[in-house]
């Protein structure tokens, strides 16, 4: 079975299963959404929904941001981890918002790599889930069910992220990368996967029979 058509099999079976996926961080705002992500570095998102509670509060605009004290910033987010870089990120980040977009939020990946702190990672997220863009955000729990299931061999984010572009549908990748998430939580974590009992183990290489070819 080729890969795109064992895509297409694990999108009927992943859209029954897990029907309505968002990701998993709070936010109101794209900005909100682009500090959260930078934030969940190394986090979890549970530890940064509980950071950003207080932290949107003070800071409500990218002028915000740009102007705050570094300190106070780092106080609020210091349980994220990495707050010192974090926050000199965010804060460079911000300004730049204000200096050369006006206080919003890019909608290209061009321009949100010129962002401080934003890879890929946070870049795709903030395309799919604000501006409804074809991405796919490559976290942990898409290298690894990617290769577990035998769509990809590869380890490199970007590598990845390429190679699934090719074999998942525009309309299906920003979905299909937060029911891996959802998947990953539930079925496939990286130690004792629960393999008897998924619902995509016949498209599975690493135990099925169709997938991975």
């Amino acid at each position: 079975m080729r890969k795109t058509e064992t895509v297409a099999e694990i999108r009927k079976i992943f859209d029954a299963v897990y029907p309505d996926v968002q990701c998993s961080l709070n936010y109101k705002t794209p900005l909100q959404m682009l500090i959260a992500t930078q934030l969940s570095a190394q986090c979890t998102d549970a530890r940064v929904n509980i950071v950003t509670g207080p932290l949107f509060e003070r800071y409500k605009t990218a002028e915000d941001f740009a102007n705050a004290d570094i300190l106070e910033l780092q106080g609020y987010i210091r349980s994220a981890g990495f707050y010192k870089n974090k926050s000199k990120n965010i804060i460079a980040c911000c300004r730049r918002l204000v200096d050369v977009y006006g206080g919003e939020v890019p909608d290209n990946m061009e321009d949100l790599l010129t962002l401080a702190g934003t890879g890929r990672k946070t870049a795709n997220l903030v395309l799919g889930d604000i501006f409804n863009k074809p991405a796919v955000v490559v976290d942990t729990h898409c290298i690894r069910l990617t290769n577990r299931i035998g769509l990809v061999k590869e380890q490199d984010p970007v590598k990845i992220e390429f190679a699934l572009k090719k074999i998942v549908p525009e309309d299906y990748q920003n979905r299909f990368c937060h029911q891996l998430v959802m998947h990953g939580r539930a079925v496939c974590p990286a130690r004792s996967p629960k393999c008897s009992t998924c619902p995509i183990q016949a498209f599975c290489k690493k135990i099925g029979v169709k997938g991975g070819k």
